[in-house]
């Protein structure tokens, strides 16, 4: 049977290594949640998700929080509208 210590030290070595899995996870599940709230969010605000809203999901969900916020408050209260919305993306590429 192991000592203590040789188990905590075999813990520590299976933490350090599943900690990027781990870590690769939670950033693949945030993506996904930010993805499907800005896809429900333009479905909502324009009735539909066609091919060009579809083209700046991921760009939309590439932006850092502080730009992102007001981009969903902007949408939500209707202060920008589809137009502008592509124009700002497309614009970008």
């Amino acid at each position: 049977m192991k000592k203590s210590s040789e188990l905590e030290v075999d813990d520590r070595e299976l933490i350090m290594r599943l900690s990027p899995l781990l870590l690769e996870q939670l950033e693949t599940a945030v993506r996904m949640d930010r993805t499907a709230v800005i896809e429900n969010l333009l479905k909502y605000r324009f009735n539909s998700l066609d091919d060009e809203l579809r083209e700046i999901i991921q760009p939309m969900s590439s932006l850092s929080p502080e730009e992102f916020t007001p981009l969903l408050f902007q949408l939500s209260r209707e202060e920008l509208s589809r137009e502008e919305l592509l124009a700002r993306f497309n614009s970008q590429n």
